[in-house]
């Protein structure tokens, strides 16, 4: 809703009491609403015109509810939820830590390290007991935090983030707000934010133990830009106002919405007026004004209330993995993992504790069958295999329809390269939230396409297991290289993901890109060759493993260098050690190609029928990936020219940059013209 410039008031002021107490009672006798109702009595305050939302039923004996057509029922592979499409003052909501964007920003809860990030607090449903005795989950979720600066720390994080993390959105926001006002409704949600330890204000008096908020589960920037542009930010909101801004002379702060409202709308009023009178359009005020008012859907339901976190997560899940804003690579496959364990979990065929867990949200020691008490490396590696058997199911798993569908994947059988790219780049994503620091989940692509097709062959044996008898175990040895190698050079940057040129390549800050005073040149490298370089020194490679499982166990700390017996010798480890003890490899196995099973015998030759076969699919592989490619070129000439003209870029190339990159594109049209007739002459029937 716009305010009007004939409107002199356009901040608006709670309703009154009495009316705020109806919409509340109507919202609970609404069907299908199990919303607190502390959470309801938070927000009223800031509900414009509650009466206009309300349906009286003519019979005496019937409730008070809301109307159907303000109702709005939100669908997802997680279940499903209700909410209410209405008006609040701007004022309202708050940015989300939880919010799938700047999850890399803070220290996972499935970290079991203690990490320098600060804590993401775990989210859970928010339960009470009845007055009959039963526990009952409700539409909200609860937080603890262990001190109110925490809390306060934690949401002036995200906000910080988010600033930082804006996608490759090609206009101001602030300034589109200023302008055109807030054209789609934000989404929030009733979560309890509770503290381990109270606090005072200046006077002496107590302040509250927990604090009621609604978070913003869609339109975290739109809150973050609103609030700024009214002058208040999502911790006042939330955890108090400060007298000083209600222009009165006390250095506490207001905690209820329906004593600083209309002080603070009265305060935006006075000075929009004298704004206009005086024809300062800039005065904060009237800049302000399209936002004193915006539309909302706020959650007041869930026929799966334990779900509710999947659910308004999936909610936002498009926004994260589609244009415009495109978002960082490893926020947006943790969003498309999170999908696929939402559709399982609504499914009913993944517990919803272990669902938790793997989707990042709960502590790896709340489960009762994970791995217990036991090392960081162990714990870590419980979670990532248990990841990558949900996300890549064998042939006759229901898990299968399920992926299929969450992902809009082809059949098992024609699945290729980009498909099983962004399973394992979601299994990669999800995987590092369980370290200090995420990676690049591209270094995940080193696993085979038949890994889609045939499902993960894991022995489920402990990692202890394997890495004690990988030295005379192939099939542990082998294991450790497609499963865990990748990773944990990747957590401790010894590796990186191929990025397609030499340039490209981070170098090794520490050692100046030497090593024992030896220049190291960068190399560009996959990740499927730095394995397949360790596959052929077994002694070192083994001792690397386990050094770098140590080495999680204890803090994290840095991995040292491994003699040629396997020995620990007293050097840091670094990439440019990394590449001079296993030098690159000359025809390396791609990531197309399926490396040797750890469960399996060595196969027998290939057949002339079998080579067939594996041709076809190759085939039907490299022409995915050059489609893919070109349709992915003009989009990023175009994102490169949009980002440049905000950069105040005149020119995105040099002019022999772009020459050259149109002569390769050039260069690839002869034999492209060609391919035709030698793919047609394959249909030919030879005598």
């Amino acid at each position: 809703m716009e305010s009007t410039e004939a409107n002199d008031t356009p901040f608006s002021t709670p309703a009154p009491a009495d009316w705020q107490k109806r919409w509340v009672n109507a919202v609970l006798a609404t069907d299908g609403a199990n919303v607190p109702r502390a959470a309801l009595e938070q927000i009223a305050p800031f509900v414009v015109q509650p009466k206009a939302l309300l349906y009286s039923p003519r019979a005496q004996d019937k409730a008070e509810r809301l109307r159907d057509d303000v109702l709005v029922t939100i669908r997802t592979d997680a279940g499903t939820a209700l909410a209410i499409n209405l008006k609040l003052a701007g004022y309202a909501g708050t940015t989300w830590w939880h919010n799938e964007r700047i999850s890399t920003a803070f220290r996972s809860p499935v970290d079991p390290s203690d990490g320098t990030k600060p804590n993401l607090p775990a989210v859970r449903p928010w339960t009470a007991v009845t007055t009959d005795g039963e526990e009952r989950t409700y539409s909200a979720l609860r937080s603890e935090f262990r001190t109110l600066n925490e809390l306060l720390t934690t949401i002036e994080r995200s906000g910080n983030e988010l600033a930082g993390r804006d996608g490759h959105r090609p206009y101001d926001l602030r300034e589109d707000l200023v302008l055109n006002g807030q054209m789609e409704p934000c989404m929030y949600i009733a979560q309890q934010l509770v503290l381990d330890e109270a606090s005072v204000d200046t006077s002496g008096g107590q302040r509250p133990s927990s604090y009621w908020a609604w978070p913003a589960v869609r339109g975290n920037n739109r809150t973050k830009a609103r609030q700024e542009l009214l002058g208040l930010s999502s911790a006042e909101v939330v955890t108090g106002v400060p007298m000083a801004k209600l222009g009165m002379d006390s250095r506490d702060v207001s905690t209820n919405p329906a004593f600083w409202i209309p002080k603070y709308s009265a305060k935006l009023n006075a000075e929009y007026k004298t704004a206009r009178e005086e024809g300062n359009l800039d005065a904060a005020a009237y800049r302000s004004r399209k936002v004193a008012i915006v539309a909302a859907h706020l959650v007041i339901g869930s026929p799966s209330p334990e779900r509710l976190y999947r659910i308004v997560q999936s909610s936002n899940r498009r926004d994260h993995v589609h244009p415009p804003l495109e978002f960082k690579p490893n926020d947006r496959s943790r969003s498309l993992g999170r999908s696929i364990l939402g559709a399982y979990s609504a499914a009913g065929i993944l517990n919803e504790d272990v669902a938790d867990v793997l989707a990042g949200t709960q502590p790896i020691s709340r489960l009762t069958n994970g791995p217990g008490v036991a090392p960081i490396s162990v714990q870590r590696d419980w979670r990532s295999m248990r990841l990558l058997s949900e996300f890549f199911p064998g042939e006759e798993d229901i898990r299968r329809q399920l992926i299929r569908a969450a992902l809009s994947e082809p059949s098992p059988s024609t699945l290729a390269r980009p498909h099983v790219n962004r399973r394992l780049r979601a299994w990669s994503a999800l995987t590092s939230e369980s370290y200090p620091e995420p990676w690049n989940p591209r270094v995940a692509d080193a696993l085979p396409v038949a890994l889609a097709k045939e499902g993960a062959a894991l022995s489920g044996r402990p990692l202890q297991d394997l890495l004690a008898s990988a030295n005379d175990d192939a099939d542990a040895f082998e294991e450790l290289l497609l499963y865990r190698a990748p990773h944990w050079l990747a957590a401790f940057d010894l590796i990186d993901a191929d990025r397609g040129s030499v340039g490209a390549q981070r170098g090794d800050s520490d050692t100046d890109q030497t090593v024992d005073n030896e220049e190291s040149l960068r190399i560009r490298r996959g990740v499927n060759n730095a394995i397949a370089a360790m596959r052929a020194n077994r002694a070192r490679a083994v001792g690397l493993l386990r050094e770098l499982a140590a080495a999680m166990d204890e803090s994290d700390r840095q991995p040292m260098q491994i003699g040629e017996s396997g020995e620990l010798l007293d050097k840091p480890a670094s990439r440019a050690w990394f590449n001079k003890t296993f030098p690159k490899v000359a025809g390396a196995t791609r990531a197309n190609a399926t490396p040797p099973q750890p469960d399996a015998a060595e196969a027998p030759p290939e057949t002339d029928t079998e080579a067939v076969k594996r041709l076809r699919r190759e085939l039907a592989d490299v022409l995915t990936t050059l489609e893919e490619g070109a349709k992915l070129l003009p989009t990023i000439a175009s994102q490169m020219r949009t980002h440049a003209r905000a950069a105040n870029i005149a020119q995105p190339l040099s002019d022999s940059r772009a020459q050259s990159t149109a002569l390769q594109v050039t260069a690839l049209l002869q034999p492209l013209r060609e391919l035709p007739e030698v793919l047609l002459a394959l249909g030919n029937r030879e005598a």
